[in-house]
C-alpha cells in the first residue's frame, strides 16, 4: 500500500518536472504561436513571434503587438486544457503578465 503510494506521489512530481521542461514549453510557445496567428487576421500573422534564448532555455521572449494580444490570449486558452499541470501553470502566469503589460501600455496611451 505504501509503496503505491511512493509511486503515486513519484509519480505526479515527474510529470510537474517534465511539464517545465524547457522543449515541453517550446513546443507549447510554437503551439501557441500556431493557434494565435491562425485566429488573427493575415496582416498581422508576422506580428507574433516567439523566441527562445538560446544560452538560458528556459528564457523566451515574446514579441507580439498591441492588436495581436486578443489573439494570442485565446490561443492560449484554447491550448491550457491539453497541457501538463505545470505547463498550463506556467502559461497562466504568461496570460496574466501579458494582460499586465497591455492594460499598462494602454492606461499609459490615455
Amino acid at each position: 500500500m505504501e509503496s503505491s503510494f511512493a509511486m503515486r506521489i513519484n509519480n505526479i512530481i515527474k510529470e510537474m518536472q517534465d511539464g517545465l521542461d524547457p522543449e515541453v514549453l517550446a513546443n507549447w510557445y510554437l503551439i501557441v504561436q500556431s493557434r494565435a496567428r491562425e485566429l488573427c487576421p493575415e496582416d498581422l500573422r508576422e506580428k507574433i513571434v516567439v523566441e527562445q534564448d538560446p544560452i538560458l532555455f528556459m528564457k523566451f521572449r515574446l514579441n507580439i503587438s498591441k492588436r495581436t494580444v486578443s489573439f494570442v490570449i485565446s490561443a492560449i486558452e484554447q491550448s491550457l486544457p491539453e497541457m501538463p499541470y505545470s505547463t498550463r501553470l506556467y502559461f497562466e502566469k504568461v496570460q496574466e503578465i501579458i494582460l499586465e503589460e497591455f492594460t499598462k501600455v494602454k492606461t499609459d496611451v490615455q
